[in-house]
């Protein structure tokens, strides 16, 4: 996290470094507008073509909506799964930047809510999604590709309480219709073997 935040905060600053020279001729004193560089022309085209969003971003908005949800989870290989039931509003964020998921349900049997967050980094070509829950306090991390079909492969980690370090995932998405999206879950059993730990149905109401 602490890395995450000091690349966000570079990222910043660097971009207060390009427009900082402009910025302030945009208030109500009539201060006359600086002529920009060219290097300062290029740099501030660079920063709009990574902010601006795309068909990706049209993809996931596409995604807003009311669902019902149908979880499974298993603790061990072969066992059987835990099911359980809840509902998810999926909303747009940021002008169309990020999709935002809300979750009620219940986990093990008791009451659950979660916050997701998926968005699409043109810098790097690449979909991120973040999660944390009231089962936790930290933050899952995760970054993936999807095909044309819409059908998503994610990896990322979380912080395990027991081994007291990263644990890392594997995480697939696919829509079986328009309204229904199938996730999975997978990560290592107690051997360090990949497993199958979750699977969830969100079905959406029109």
């Amino acid at each position: 996290m602490i890395r995450q935040h000091w690349s966000m905060s570079v990222t910043l600053a660097a971009a207060i470094l390009v427009v900082a020279p402009f910025a302030s001729a945009q208030d109500a004193s009539k201060q006359q507008q600086p002529k920009l560089t060219p290097e300062q022309q290029a740099e501030m085209k660079a920063y709009q073509e990574a902010g601006a969003p795309g068909e990706p971003h049209k993809k996931l908005a596409a995604m807003a909506g009311n669902y019902s949800v149908k979880m499974r989870s298993w603790l061990e290989p072969g066992g059987k799964p835990m099911e359980e039931s809840g509902t998810a509003t999926r909303s747009v964020a940021l002008d169309g930047r990020v999709l935002v998921e809300q979750f009620q349900g219940t986990m093990m049997g008791s009451p659950f809510t979660g916050h997701g967050m998926t968005g699409y980094d043109n810098v790097v070509d690449k979909y991120w999604s973040t999660w944390n829950d009231s089962m936790s306090t930290g933050l899952m991390v995760s970054w993936g590709t999807c095909d044309a079909q819409n059908a998503c492969t994610f990896e990322g980690s979380w912080n395990d309480p027991i081994k007291k370090g990263p644990l890392k995932s594997r995480m697939t998405t696919r829509w079986t219709s328009p309204d229904t999206e199938v996730f999975e879950m997978y990560g290592p059993d107690k051997q360090g073997r990949e497993m199958k730990m979750m699977e969830i149905t969100y079905t959406r109401s029109r």
